[in-house]
């Protein structure tokens, strides 16, 4: 099953696949410890080959936590147990984080805690880029590692540091239109029923927290850092957009560019393709578009529980149908609405 995250318990997992070698090499007694875990569930993904790329493995614990130095407060804390990804290019890591906070958000657990050898820099730089602090040391016979920890509590202000949280309060909200081609695979924790799997790959854009789109909708113009966007995807290609357009998602807006603010159409193609589901003809042809073009680069903060169509848009939320929903301004009670309608997790919006 190519592109997706899957679960699966240890016994399942083949512990003789060469992934672990370094594993295996950094930890005395991994394998026992694997071995152990039985019936216990790890996250991992496999290329298109069968072949082992990245394993995640959390477990929640009871503090004080005390093999580690200072020891960590009482409380209940998710523990990410063992953590490797494969690099390859394809932003999975920043994929693997937003799993980690998204089941820390489902579980209603506020603190979470890593334990990394300073060697694994790339590693390291990815935990501290989403807000996580070195805070202590654990030494056992593996040797030391540092360790790093996260509280979903402490707000810090920025985008990146508070990821997965989306602040609220003062910030400007609009629903961003997008068609269903592009929505899969931007946002592919956002996938609906009936849309098939095999069309979420291992892509920069569909792993990436980050998320780059381009449009000339006039409504972009308004729209600056740190505002909401709602993302829409517009009508499946049989149905009507009343009941096939739904609302999925939200994201946080990190910056808004115009292609001329691009010194040459190379650092404009580096800064799109690693984040944006368009093709080098597609960028080629914004890079040449006469007129206003935005590049909007964006957090993916939020995936709705429950989608959102058209129809209960209006009824229910009171959207005007007969506005254009390419980018369109919203109120904080409107917004609002729509958080409560899409069952989203109350702990994920703070004011």
């Amino acid at each position: 099953m190519d592109g997706i995250i899957q679960i699966k318990s240890f016994n399942q997992i083949n512990l003789e696949d060469p992934f672990f070698d370094t594993l295996k090499e950094d930890y005395p007694g991994f394998e026992l410890w694997f071995k152990r875990k039985g019936n216990e569930e790890a996250q991992v993904f496999y290329n298109q080959s069968d072949n082992l790329e990245a394993f995640l493995y959390m477990k929640t614990e009871e503090g004080p936590v005390n093999d580690v130095q200072p020891a960590l407060e009482d409380g209940l804390w998710l523990k990410v147990g063992t953590m490797k990804v494969n690099p390859h290019g394809t932003r999975l890591g920043e994929r693997f984080i937003k799993k980690i906070l998204d089941y820390a958000i489902v579980k209603d657990i506020k603190k979470i805690y890593v334990t990394v050898f300073k060697k694994h820099e790339k590693l390291v730089e990815t935990f501290e880029k989403y807000g996580f602090i070195e805070t202590g040391i654990k030494v056992s016979a593996a040797g030391e590692e540092s360790v790093f920890t996260k509280d979903l509590k402490n707000k810090t202000n920025n985008i990146l540091h508070d990821y997965p949280l989306v602040r609220s309060r003062g910030k400007s909200k609009h629903l961003l239109a997008i068609k269903p081609n592009y929505h899969t695979k931007l946002f592919p924790d956002s996938i609906l029923n009936n849309e098939s799997f095999d069309i979420i790959k291992d892509v920069s854009h569909t792993n990436s927290i980050h998320k780059v789109y381009i449009s000339s909708m006039s409504g972009l113009a308004f729209v600056t850092k740190g505002d909401l966007m709602v993302i829409y995807r517009t009508k499946a290609e049989q149905g009507s957009a009343w009941y096939t357009s739904v609302a999925t998602s939200i994201c946080v807006v990190e910056e808004m560019k115009s292609p001329r603010e691009f010194k040459s159409l190379e650092i404009f193609m580096k800064y799109c393709k690693s984040y944006s589901v368009f093709t080098d003809a597609e960028l080629l042809e914004y890079w040449n578009k006469k007129g206003p073009v935005y590049v909007i680069k964006m957090t993916y903060n939020i995936a709705f529980r429950k989608r959102l169509n058209r129809k209960r848009l209006v009824e229910e939320i009171g959207l005007n149908e007969k506005a254009y929903w390419g980018c369109i301004s919203l109120s904080d009670q409107e917004f609002e609405k729509i958080l409560i309608k899409g069952d989203v997790y109350e702990s994920l919006v703070v004011d």
